[in-house]
């Protein structure tokens, strides 16, 4: 008999979509009783996926840490499944701690620019978290959609001839990208006659010849589709227009979105090319490692050529999904806990970061970034002469305080410096890179560990160079600032995504073991395959036993 706890899975996909329905027959002015709502439905969601983690890292409700609801009881592969493993825990309380940062700091004022910000926001929630739990391909595209349908209004709220431009932008090329999706798709149930993802991992070793090398074009066009979505060179030059462009809460849940597409692949290529899988053995891992490679040489390009805040956090953002590309590349068990590791803190430093920006730009008159770059220029070249003033115990505001200790841990989190949890992840991320073992794989060549570790160093001193000149930009020039009003709801939300980050540098052990736990998992898809397709139909209550 089915037991309370399965119910927990389709909990995150049918408590958004109902609360986001339900939205829409409230009238616009109604927006305080639709905040609360929101933040009620947000909150609950945190709680699903807190519960849905520990159960599974504990193996209590689970034993096999993998929990399978049938919808409409209908066994997989036939029917549509719902799977949740860790890493489908880790990611839907990824989505929920940056839904409900996000959504508090947007009650402040930014639900207010445009029409229906709410549903929106809940929609979006319902097709992030969908992508994580769906059990089947074609399912991960309707998430997918519902997802980017969402963000097409989000990423437009608010209006302005700049979110607009940017805007239509966004939505062409991910409607490109949604088609590519669909022909890869198609092409892959041509040659398997299925979509069910464990399914596919037990028939792919079985499929040869011709039909191989389709199905490898299939996967091939699909990985487009889900690399266009992760940010990867050449296909992210839509995202900092779009993403600067956006409200500050917008941006924030969008550092999301890329990971939706960094999950997808990884799901996929683990359980479809994963090393041992007889003739397809890490197909394209190469081209990850490759595609990761230039995704973080051009971010790190653009952190140094970066002046705005929000671009600096824009290419963070791309700095991230590099990182993470090139990790899933590897193939490696330890590589890829590392990477997790990185995963949750790079997307939440941005994310902090995206709406620190807005608080900080409050201080600033306006020139004040042109005013401070031509003051550096004129006073590099003497042709400006500064009075020295010496002033003793000057007072720093509350809000300035605030202001510079988190713009200082952003800094740190995202350039991946001692001693906080940035850096303990590119530890972990590099070690196992540099490590013997990880070379074994005939499609990683030593040419690749050294260029990926020099990389990763070299964006992460990009960043801390970037990231700097803007602080003394923006804290120590000579242009006129004011002590901003912050308010409660708008300082909580970034001290909590910096405040889990620091919780993860305290209890780095345990988060470790964690990652450590999912990626061995990732690695063995037979258990995954196994698991989803042995699981039962729930008997009716009302069968009777055969004599």
């Amino acid at each position: 008999m089915m037991r309370s706890m399965d119910h927990l899975l389709v909990a995150p996909v049918a408590l958004p979509m109902v609360v986001g329905a339900a939205m829409l027959l409230l009238n616009e002015r109604r927006r305080s009783l639709k905040a609360g709502i929101g933040l009620a439905s947000v909150m609950a969601q945190l709680g699903i996926a807190l519960t849905l983690a520990w159960q599974l890292h504990a193996a209590d409700a689970w034993p096999d840490s993998l929990a399978v609801y049938l919808v409409s009881n209908w066994s997989a592969p036939f029917g549509i499944s719902l799977a949740a493993d860790r890493l489908t825990a880790l990611m839907l309380s990824m989505t929920a701690v940056l839904g409900l940062a996000a959504l508090t700091y947007a009650v402040a004022r930014w639900d207010r620019a445009g029409v229906h910000f709410h549903p929106l926001f809940q929609f979006l929630l319902m097709g992030m978290n969908g992508a994580f739990l769906t059990g089947d391909i074609f399912n991960l595209f309707v998430f997918f959609e519902i997802m980017l349908a969402a963000s097409y209004g989000l990423v437009l709220h608010g209006s302005g001839s700049t979110r607009v431009k940017a805007g239509l932008h966004y939505i062409a090329i991910n409607l490109l990208a949604s088609s590519l999706f669909l022909i890869g798709v198609a092409m892959i149930y041509g040659v398997a006659g299925t979509l069910n993802m464990a399914d596919l991992a037990a028939k792919v070793p079985d499929i040869v010849g011709d039909d191989r090398a389709l199905l490898q074009a299939g996967v091939g066009v699909l990985a487009v589709a889900f690399l266009a979505k992760s940010a990867m060179w050449p296909l992210n030059f839509w995202l900092p227009p779009a993403y600067s462009a956006a409200s500050p809460p917008v941006a924030a849940v969008f550092a999301m979105l890329s990971k939706v597409g960094v999950y997808a692949v990884l799901r996929l290529w683990l359980l479809m090319f994963a090393p041992g899988t007889e003739g397809s053995e890490g197909y394209g891992g190469d081209w990850l490692v490759y595609g990761g490679l230039a995704t973080l040489a051009f971010g790190t390009v653009g952190l140094l050529a970066s002046q705005e805040l929000t671009r600096l956090a824009c290419f963070s953002l791309i700095v991230s999904s590099g990182t993470l590309l090139s990790a899933v590349g590897f193939g490696h068990a330890s590589v890829t806990s590392g990477a997790l590791f990185y995963m949750v803190v790079s997307t939440f430093a941005v994310a902090a970061f995206f709406l620190l920006v807005e608080l900080i730009e409050r201080t600033r008159v306006f020139g004040a970034n042109v005013l401070a770059l031509t003051m550096e220029v004129f006073q590099a070249e003497g042709a400006i002469e500064t009075a020295e003033v010496d002033e003793v115990g000057v007072a720093i505001p509350m809000a300035m305080a605030f202001l510079g200790l988190a713009f200082f841990t952003c800094a740190l989190l995202m350039a991946g410096l001692p001693p906080l949890s940035g850096f303990i992840a590119k530890f972990a991320l590099l070690s196992a890179v540099l490590d013997p073992v990880q070379q074994t794989a005939a499609w990683i060549s030593g040419g690749q560990v050294w260029a990926v570790v020099a990389l990763v160093i070299l964006s992460g001193l990009a960043g801390i160079i970037s990231l700097s000149r803007a602080g003394v930009r923006v804290f120590w020039s000579p242009a006129d600032r004011t002590s901003p009003r912050l308010r409660l709801i708008e300082v909580g939300p970034i001290a909590l995504l910096l405040g889990v980050c620091v919780a993860m540098t305290i209890a780095a052990g345990p988060t470790m073991r964690y990652m450590e736990a999912t990626a061995q998992a990732l690695h063995s898809p037979a258990s995954y395959s196994d698991g989803v397709l042995s699981t039962p139909r729930v008997p009716s209550p009302t069968a009777q036993e055969a004599p």
